[in-house]
């Protein structure tokens, strides 16, 4: 019987345990969006997950930026210093992915030497504010992207996949969720544009596995995963089917084969509920990742029914870098400070302990 300590083939790949580090935004990189080497301490401490999905990383340059120090895989400079980072997880024995992504609606002005924001429909998040180096501003209105320069997204997503290939990555996910460009299109409450990428799921959802399949184009589809948070109300999200919608994405995804797809199983906030683990279950044979609050228990039982696969884990994997040994050996999880979060230097970030 499996549970979380059980090894598991992943498409190429053969990971030693079903405990993923999900991608966490940690703003350590520098103001070019050039990793740092704390970024390559940080993620080997971690190595001893099953698999590493790396932050959310801007695909594409220009305006794209989410917040001031995230990272970038767009450049010569960042694909050096990511390599860096991947060469350390390999040392210590680790597997780590890199989640590629653009920040659609959710980016802002200050953050992107001016340019407005792009999105599927010029709809603003309304109810919250982002960080900018002004301090705290509103969202503002994003211009609606053309169907013509949909190509160009795409062929950054692209190159993203060959530059993360470049820097010594086991492969990549592609980004689709939490309110963010892809998951953008992907939502009837963020995407009310007509024509060929509006209107129906499946319009809705071309735009994601377009950027997909150019990720197996460079990767092969057992190197490639998918996120995706079809009940997150995060920024300001929300879509009027989201059991339908998994299972379409759920569908296709399974047709091209990837090697995983990663699915938040909640919202956030609370405001959409809805049990979408069986849909995906049911539409995707491959490997099943959960995420959002799963305990070792819950995992293991989910593992062992056959309700999913591997487990990735948030915010716990922020304070115990030796999560995985944590777990196996029943050892007490320290809680994180969620004021270090985003800052900038080694506290709450590189400092936490191991304790196995």
């Amino acid at each position: 019987m499996s549970d979380l300590f059980s090894p598991m083939t992943v498409g190429a790949l053969t990971l030693p345990n079903r405990i993923l580090m999900a991608p966490l935004t940690r703003c350590r990189a520098d103001a070019d969006h050039v990793p740092t080497d704390i970024m390559a301490e940080y993620y080997a401490q971690r190595a001893s997950a099953g698999l590493i999905v790396a932050e959310a990383t801007m695909a594409i340059e220009g305006n794209s930026a989410f917040g001031a120090r995230e990272p970038g895989i767009y450049s010569d400079a960042q694909v050096a210093a990511w390599k860096k980072v991947t060469d350390a997880v390999h040392a210590k024995g680790g597997l780590i992915f890199l989640q590629i992504w653009h920040g659609g609606r959710a980016c802002h002005p200050l953050l992107n030497g001016g340019a407005q924001p792009v999105a599927p429909s010029p709809l603003m998040i309304t109810g919250d504010e982002t960080h900018t180096p002004e301090g705290k501003k509103p969202y503002v209105i994003p211009r609606e992207l053309r169907d013509d320069e949909l190509p160009g997204i795409v062929e950054g997503f692209r190159k993203a996949a060959a530059n993360a290939k470049a820097a010594g990555f086991d492969g990549v996910e592609v980004h689709g969720a939490n309110g963010y460009l892809l998951d953008e299109f992907l939502r009837d409450g963020a995407n009310k544009r007509t024509g060929p990428y509006g209107g129906p799921i499946e319009n809705r959802a071309r735009l994601l596995l377009e950027v997909v399949d150019a990720a197996i184009s460079v990767w092969g589809k057992e190197r490639v995963g998918v996120r995706i948070s079809p009940l997150n109300s995060y920024n300001d999200m929300i879509d009027s089917d989201p059991v339908a919608l998994t299972h379409y994405v759920s569908t296709q995804l399974n047709e091209r084969g990837i090697a995983f797809l990663d699915l938040m199983r909640a919202d956030f906030f609370g405001v959409q509920t809805g049990d979408i683990v069986p849909v995906a279950r049911e539409a995707f044979k491959g490997t099943l990742v959960v995420n959002m609050g799963y305990t070792k228990d819950e995992g293991d039982a989910g593992i062992g029914a056959g309700l999913f696969d591997a487990v990735a884990f948030g915010h716990h994997y922020v304070s115990n870098p030796d999560l995985a040994e944590r777990l196996q050996a029943g050892v007490a999880l320290v809680e994180p400070e969620g004021g270090t979060f985003y800052t900038n230097g080694a506290k709450g970030y590189t400092d936490y302990p191991r304790a196995v």
